[in-house]
């Protein structure tokens, strides 16, 4: 397994972020990486908060891989804060070497070290290697999810 370097992502790294996005089959339908400045407003937000984490994973020195980490406080499970990881991506050509795992792992000790009571993710229906992955990792498939499109925006099935 080659050295996988996990860290926070810089704003040099979107151009190849939004890559990540678009590769993915389900992302190009819907992410559009020649117009960045979209990207760039999202970036500055979750940068900037202190409840979210964008990290990237390298490896020889170039971006193969993304996720993000978010922090969500709740009254549920006596008042318990969960982590809730979004947007895990590793580029198609990276895959299958152990970068998702380790992705997943530094996701799951951020979430410990926060005092997360609780992570949860999402995976869209037609994922099913994704599902097997995870439950691999030890998630549970507890929940169905449910989405509500508030504004005209490219949906995949």
């Amino acid at each position: 397994m080659p050295k996988i370097l996990i860290r926070r992502a810089a704003e040099q790294d979107l151009p190849r972020l939004v890559g990540l996005l678009a590769a993915d089959r389900l992302g190009a339908a819907r992410e559009t990486p020649q117009e960045l400045d979209p990207y760039r407003k999202a970036f500055t937000a979750i940068n900037t908060s202190p409840h979210q984490i964008l990290a990237v994973a390298e490896t020889t020195g170039v971006v193969v891989g993304t996720v993000q980490l978010s922090f969500l406080q709740g009254l549920a499970w006596r008042g318990s804060l969960r982590a809730l990881t979004e947007a895990l991506y590793v580029h198609p050509d990276h895959r299958g070497i152990g970068i998702g795992t380790t992705m997943m792992g530094w996701t799951i000790r951020q979430a410990r070290a926060r005092g997360c009571a609780i992570m949860e993710l999402t995976s869209h229906q037609s994922r099913t290697d994704a599902h097997d992955f995870y439950t691999r990792l030890g998630f549970t498939h507890s929940h169905a999810g449910f989405k509500l499109f508030l504004h005209d925006t490219p949906q995949t099935p």
